[in-house]
């Protein structure tokens, strides 16, 4: 990755593990704090060069290629140094790894950290990242979490790897593809051992510009496989294997059953989350906690498994003391 000059044209070379990526979302990668306005107004001008020709944004980066960036003087705010500082020492301290190659590296996303900025959120786990590790060459999300999910966490390290690791997770559950499975905790007697949900979803925008997702006949195909793990007199907890990736596919397919998820925000039950607030869990109770996939690159396979979160396993805790359990084993 180059170090973009403030004060002279710089000239980059790019790899192998660079090729394929668009020429925007590389610049905005390498000029880090640049504003994207920025970014697309020095494409349009045409003072970013490839091969000594104006490209577009869309353009896809080759091997081989070389780029022209001219000067870039854009001083970085203080507040967001201290973001990146901030961010840094939040993923050495409250990110662990669970593990890493030369390909991938897998994280424990704690709840309440999002995985990119955006959406007022100037750093997420992936620009923290990146800060943490100058030096790496790339450094990619390969899949999603939403900001209240905790759990398994894919970053890829190299290009080849990135492309592997998408064509993998559009795959889904279908053989080749990767088995995500999550812990969730619901309210109400979950009867059955075993439930698929195959409601179609529909992504849709409220008038303050938030996203929502609702169960639509017209929307995109779904599918989330439910079983039973435990029960007790008002709550159950569930592993729900997702077999297709939707946004907010567990949250939306169960608050359409009939058993919102404890602690979720947007589909759940408010009034209940207060109560369980005053019980101590302050949370939304979603947590990816085991990933089976083949290794993007040596296909070996692999099994990564995130403990339960202290503030999730110490409710469940408290659910035994507290109530009669009927099903499962005992926490």
């Amino acid at each position: 990755m180059p170090d973009v000059s403030k004060n002279s044209v710089t000239r980059a070379t790019i790899g192998e593990d660079e090729q394929g990526q668009r020429l925007d979302n590389y610049l905005l990668r390498v000029c880090k704090g640049v504003p994207k306005s920025h970014i697309y107004r020095i494409l349009r001008s045409g003072e970013v060069r490839v091969n000594s020709k104006r490209a577009d944004a869309a353009y896809r980066i080759q091997a081989g290629d070389i780029l022209r960036i001219p000067p870039i003087r854009v001083a970085a705010r203080p507040d967001e140094v201290a973001a990146a500082e901030v961010a840094g020492q939040a993923v050495k301290a409250d990110l662990p790894l669970l593990y890493e190659d030369d390909a991938l590296l897998a994280v424990n996303k704690p709840a309440g950290i999002a995985v990119h900025g955006g959406s007022g959120v100037s750093f997420g786990v992936i620009e923290a990242l990146r800060h943490q590790r100058p030096q790496a060459k790339l450094l990619e999300l390969a899949h999603r979490l939403d900001r209240e999910t905790s759990g398994i966490l894919l970053v890829a390290k190299k290009r080849s790897a990135l492309t592997a690791l998408h064509d993998m997770f559009r795959e889904g559950g279908a053989g080749r593809g990767a088995d995500k499975r999550y812990l969730v905790a619901v309210q109400g007697r979950w009867m059955d051992p075993l439930r698929h949900c195959r409601q179609a979803l529909h992504k849709y925008l409220l008038d303050n510009g938030e996203r929502r997702v609702r169960v639509d006949p017209e929307g995109k195909p779904s599918h989330t496989v439910f079983r039973l793990v435990a029960r007790w007199q008002r709550f159950s907890l569930l592993e729900a294997e997702l077999k297709s990736g939707r946004t907010h596919q567990i949250r939306v397919h169960l608050a359409h059953l009939g058993y919102p998820i404890l602690g979720d925000d947007k589909y759940g039950d408010f009034a209940l989350n207060r109560e369980l607030q005053r019980e101590g869990l302050k949370r939304m109770f979603l947590h990816a906690w085991r990933m089976r996939f083949p290794h993007p690159l040596t296909k070996e396979a692999m099994s990564l498994e995130a403990p339960l979160p202290p503030a999730l396993a110490s409710f469940l805790h408290h659910l035994s003391e507290s109530e009669v359990q009927d099903y499962g084993e005992a926490f």
